[in-house]
């Protein structure tokens, strides 16, 4: 086998140590912690589904694939929890940390091309970008409403807390920002957030 093919397959096995990252989301319906892989995997095909919502004209395949790779990082540097102001103080450190030696396993053009569009991805100023992070910030959204906030409930997670992470959603899609309104303002009601 070829280094450059060697170093391809290496970077396929790395990249399997996602599935045992647990997130604080729970799947639908009160199911157990999702892992970063289904998370990266249920943002892309939202994405794909849900494009026409974009603020801007998008590269659908080059959002898709920030999606699928925004969360590989966490192999190293662990799932830090939205809503976690300690954890996200060293954040960037420890991700910046984990970028440089996983996509260091591939060769050097792949590494280049997945360093940028993780970059991209975290400065949020692209079209792609934003619309990524609209897809990031829904994704648990939708799985919280459908636990009945229980995850918020769990973290006490204040209204304003999620309102400022959703500030990056509008960014992406006006459209889906007013379904995320929709969607906390409903909590609201219910109980299961608190100002």
């Amino acid at each position: 086998m070829d280094s450059r093919l060697e170093k391809q397959l290496a970077f396929v096995l790395e990249i399997d140590k996602v599935k045992n990252i647990f997130r604080q989301t729970h799947l639908s319906q009160h199911g157990r912690n999702e892992n970063d892989a289904e998370h990266s995997w249920h943002m892309a095909l939202m994405a794909y589904l849900l494009k026409e919502y974009s603020n801007e004209k998008i590269d659908i395949a080059k959002v898709m694939l920030m999606c699928l790779i925004h969360d590989i990082v966490e192999i190293d540097a662990g799932d830090t929890y939205a809503y976690d102001s300690i954890g996200l103080e060293t954040q960037k450190a420890r991700e910046d940390a984990a970028k440089e030696r996983i996509f260091s396993i591939l060769p050097e053009e792949q590494k280049n091309e997945l360093i940028a569009l993780f970059d991209e991805f975290e400065e949020c100023e692209t079209a792609e970008s934003k619309f990524a992070h609209a897809m990031d910030n829904l994704q648990p959204l939708l799985l919280n409403n459908s636990n009945n906030g229980s995850d918020w409930q769990g973290h006490n997670v204040t209204v304003d807390q999620i309102y400022k992470r959703h500030s990056k959603t509008k960014l992406g899609s006006r459209k889906l920002f007013e379904i995320a309104d929709s969607i906390i303002q409903e909590n609201i009601k219910k109980g299961n957030l608190h100002e």
